[in-house]
């Protein structure tokens, strides 16, 4: 899994939206759908705050591994 389809399935999990999540990041809907898509690389930065909003680890999101680990 790839790290845009884990970002969207994270998100859907959380049942939050797009626009809900492109404002915890500091980012438009519009952006962040890009996001979601592939069509846009995160940064950095923002996908460290998603990895704490979610509490789950940076390696879970990047697809490193399958099963998501708690930050705390």
């Amino acid at each position: 899994m790839n790290i845009y389809q884990r970002l969207k399935n994270l998100r859907e999990d959380a049942d939050k939206n797009q626009e809900e999540i492109a404002k915890i990041i500091g980012t438009s809907q519009s952006y962040y759908a890009q996001y979601e898509n592939g069509k846009r690389a995160i940064p950095f930065e923002r996908v460290v705050i998603l990895a704490e909003y979610y509490n789950v680890s940076l390696d879970y999101i990047a697809g490193f591994i399958d099963t998501p680990r708690k930050l705390k």
